[in-house]
């Protein structure tokens, strides 16, 4: 049985599936276009059937009026139907779109997208978050305070001194000073 582990022909050769694809393509066209001219003549029929033909001739100035009026009227009934149906078809597809939300929330599973690493510099992300308006660049360094060497060296000469002299300095009342001190005399 050496046979079926060898790849196996497909049973339709590429021609084939051309040409099955082609015509396939042509039906399709024809479908189309006696769907097309099936709609043109049950629009005819449809309006044949609800408007019947308009005999003007011999009607006076004013019977005309009065078919402009009336004919006006009719237009404000189907208007406000139409703008009906509207309302309701918007409606129920809003309903729709959070019906489908719910079911996705009911499954729990969320079809993640695939994520693509990108390349973006620092400052296209930063007018990508401030707008396009503000003119921000990475320089950082530009927006430190610079500090000269100078001014360095003359915050630094801090003297230092022995801290016992601090203490006796900084003790105000006696009475510490001389427990300080007794606690750091040697013991005899």
């Amino acid at each position: 049985m050496p046979e079926q582990n060898q790849e196996r022909k497909p049973k339709i050769t590429a021609s084939r599936k051309l040409m099955l694809k082609s015509l396939l393509l042509a039906r399709a066209k024809e479908a189309l276009e006696q769907e097309i001219i099936d709609k043109e003549e049950e629009k005819k029929r449809y309006l044949t059937e609800r408007v019947p033909p308009l005999s003007t001739g011999g009607l006076s100035f004013r019977e005309l009026q009065e078919l402009c009026r009336e004919l006006h009227s009719k237009i404000d009934i189907v208007d406000e139907e139409r703008y009906d149906i509207e309302a309701k078809v918007i409606h129920n597809t809003r309903e729709i779109q959070d019906l489908n939300l719910k079911v996705f929330d009911l499954r729990g599973k969320f079809k993640r997208p695939n994520l693509r690493r990108v390349r973006v510099s620092a400052d296209a992300i930063l007018r990508s978050l401030l707008g396009s308006k503000h003119k921000v660049s990475m320089d950082l360094r530009a927006n430190l305070k610079s500090v000269k060497k100078e001014d360095a060296e003359k915050e630094r000469p801090v003297e230092v001194r022995d801290w016992r002299k601090n203490v006796e300095a900084m003790s105000g009342m006696e009475g510490r000073k001389k427990m300080f001190d007794a606690a750091s005399a040697p013991p005899q």
